[in-house]
């Protein structure tokens, strides 16, 4: 059962035989011997596609419903102090060296036969087909994953940073409005706006920025404001080191940003394993709401 929900999650046999360490024989052995049993095809494979038939379908959602409900058997079994087996965790590079990766000693430390495999990235995960059990995911606004179970983390804050080398050959933008004459760096994704939005004194300006490069990563960001080739958006918290060393600065300081709200995303939906519930519990301890 659980080798056809990652063929059929996957849609490849050899995907899923590398993910679950048998050999690609194997797993086409294994789902054929599921469908014998139950006398009907559950999947359509052609040389190049894996499809689910209606009855494929249909056995996928009740599969992964009992699959769930095994572990949560097992779990109540073993106690709360003995998860076990992998958790594959996504998160954003920058955010997950700075935030999460420094909180997890006591978790793994109080969980021994738990394994986290961990997908660092800035680039979005579609988690179902690379077999996400939880993502954590940086934004401005509503999730789009509205199918998935999520739960908020964090809070932090949002600023606008330049090099001083910048600043002293182009000057210090006194209000939103003299970004239009800046170089400015705009990272893809949800920060990835030509358009900035400040609250100051109540009043909301949002404002058209020119952008001079657009970079993939926070990290890219970081480094390109670092060398002094514009002006970025940049949280507290992963550009603090840079902030602190006089490598950056803060500018714009009186003219407030909306604040990135950090969530914990899980595709299984509001019923996620205990292992996935325990590691949410633990980062949203860690990480309470840092601005």
């Amino acid at each position: 059962m659980a080798v056809f929900v990652r063929v059929a999650e996957t849609g490849s046999l050899s995907r899923a035989a590398r993910e679950m360490e048998l050999s690609q024989p194997s797993i086409s052995r294994i789902v054929g011997t599921l469908e014998a049993r139950l006398g009907t095809t559950l999947l359509l494979r052609t040389t190049r596609s894996i499809s689910l038939t209606d009855a494929g379908a249909l056995y996928l959602d009740r599969a992964k419903y009992l699959l769930a409900e095994m572990e949560e058997a097992e779990q109540a079994t073993r106690g709360v102090d003995s998860l076990h087996g992998v958790i594959r965790l996504a998160m954003p590079v920058l955010y997950g060296a700075r935030a999460v990766i420094p909180t997890l000693a006591p978790f793994l430390a109080q969980h021994p036969d738990l394994r986290v495999e961990m997908i660092m990235s800035d680039a979005r995960q579609n988690l179902i087909t690379d077999g996400v059990d939880i993502a954590v995911r940086l934004g401005v606004g509503q999730l789009d994953d509205s199918s998935f179970g999520s739960r908020k983390l964090a809070l932090v804050e949002r600023l606008v940073v330049a090099a001083p080398s910048y600043l002293s050959k182009h000057g210090v933008p006194a209000n939103p409005g003299e970004l239009a004459h800046h170089d400015c760096i705009v990272q893809h994704g949800e920060f990835g706006r030509e358009s900035w939005r400040f609250t100051h004194n109540q009043t909301v300006t949002s404002v058209s920025v020119p952008a001079r490069l657009w970079i993939n990563s926070a990290p890219g960001v970081l480094a390109a404001s670092v060398a002094g080739l514009g002006i970025a958006l940049a949280t507290r918290l992963m550009a603090g080191e840079e902030l602190r060393s006089g490598q950056l600065t803060q500018i714009l300081a009186p003219y407030r940003l909306d604040p990135a709200e950090v969530y914990a995303v899980f595709p299984a939906g509001p019923r996620p394993s205990a292992k996935v519930r325990a590691i949410v519990d633990h980062l949203a301890t860690s990480l309470g709401v840092q601005l």
